[in-house]
């Protein structure tokens, strides 16, 4: 038994002042007041809430190939990026690996199988300090997508999928001339390559898109996974989503697609690094504007793990500290339909977090993952 005292409990609808008793893995007791026995941990009136929830994370990525023309060996990349959320907090992480290539980022299918690999053998291995769940991101026109997702769709650890559309002049990329600089100077390639590239994408996805989103919408309905779209540009297509089961909007890029998505009930999720840097690095709608306009259901990590914590703390400003913390707690551990954690109440799990604000800036001082200390 682990008894945590003279903490700031951040619960679902309140702030207070008091203790947490953990055994077994699991949160047995959260009462007002200090503690006075012995082996109580005094938390100093640091705040004390629940591991954090990461519905799409693509730090893996990061670590496989932390520079250009450098890969990392699969499990150690894999380990490092374990590490690095213990140490964010998160203590259930969705890793989303990317099943297709539009040809410009080339050895994400590789990345694909060897995380899905390194994934399953290190699962109950004691190796890793959080839970690591699946979260598969179908490439709608890619050739390849339908056999990756074959492959895996009925992995165990599979937890949730989106499906995607990267295609040149579409959703995050739907600015052309943006995207032909951005190519040009991320690849060798000159311009009139990229412009040949570009024109053959565009005929790629009118052949494919239609006939693979049908194949992914019925291959995973059998699975029963939460589904999210990507990207969500108009509220045609938040409307269509939600039709056909989609009830997550991941990222949308336009106001007019969260409000959608808002207004008929289906999730959103905002991406922590446009909170924290105060607008989207590709141009798109500011997170903290969905969040002034009500859209945002939950806030994802999307390539930084540590933005998650510092994204929820700008957030209370607007929302208070209750409903900003169940943006990376409670919310995504709902839309993962992991109803056993992300709350600070008796029976959940004992994935917890402590946290001190140092000059307005939130800092992870210790995670806990069922009631054992990981970071």
């Amino acid at each position: 038994m682990t008894i945590f005292t003279n903490a700031r409990l951040i619960l679902p609808d309140a702030v207070m002042q008091g203790t947490l008793v953990a055994e077994g893995g699991r949160i047995v007791e959260v009462q007002p007041g200090r503690s006075g026995h012995p082996s109580a941990v005094d938390l100093e009136g640091d705040f004390l809430m629940p591991g954090m929830v990461d519905l799409h994370t693509d730090n893996l990525e990061r670590q496989v190939q932390p520079r250009a023309n450098a890969r990392w060996p699969a499990r150690s990349a894999f380990l490092a990026h374990d590490g690095q959320c213990a140490a964010a907090g998160v203590t259930t992480v969705l890793d989303a690996l990317c099943l297709g290539d539009l040809g410009f980022d080339q050895g994400r299918d590789q990345t694909f199988r060897e995380g899905v690999k390194e994934a399953t053998a290190l699962a109950g291995s004691g190796a890793l300090r959080v839970e690591h769940l699946l979260h598969l991101r179908c490439e709608l026109p890619a050739r390849d997508m339908p056999g990756l997702l074959e492959s895996v769709a009925d992995h165990p650890l599979v937890a949730m999928a989106s499906l995607m559309d990267h295609s040149p002049g579409v959703g995050q990329y739907r600015d052309l001339d943006r995207y032909r600089a951005m190519r040009v100077r991320q690849t060798k390639m000159t311009a009139a390559e990229v412009e040949q590239r570009i024109a053959e994408l565009l005929a790629q996805r009118e052949r494919t898109l239609e006939p693979q989103r049908r194949f992914a919408l019925d291959r995973l309905a059998a699975r029963g996974l939460p589904l999210a779209s990507h990207d969500d540009e108009t509220k045609a297509q938040v409307t269509r989503n939600a039709g056909d089961g989609i009830r997550v909007s991941e990222f949308p890029v336009t106001m007019e697609a969260a409000e959608a998505a808002r207004d008929l009930g289906v999730g959103v999720i905002a991406g922590a690094p446009n909170l924290v840097r105060g607008g989207s690095h590709s141009g798109n709608v500011a997170a903290m504007d969905l969040l002034r306009a009500g859209t945002v259901t939950a806030i994802a990590s999307d390539y930084v793990p540590s933005a998650m914590v510092e994204a929820a703390f700008l957030a209370a400003k607007e929302i208070g500290l209750p409903a900003a913390i169940a943006t990376v707690t409670s919310a995504p551990a709902r839309m993962a339909k992991l109803e056993d954690r992300g709350r600070l109440e008796a029976g959940q799990r004992a994935d917890l977090i402590r946290v001190r604000e140092h000059r307005g800036t939130p800092v992870i001082r210790e995670t806990w993952v069922r009631g054992e200390r990981v970071a």
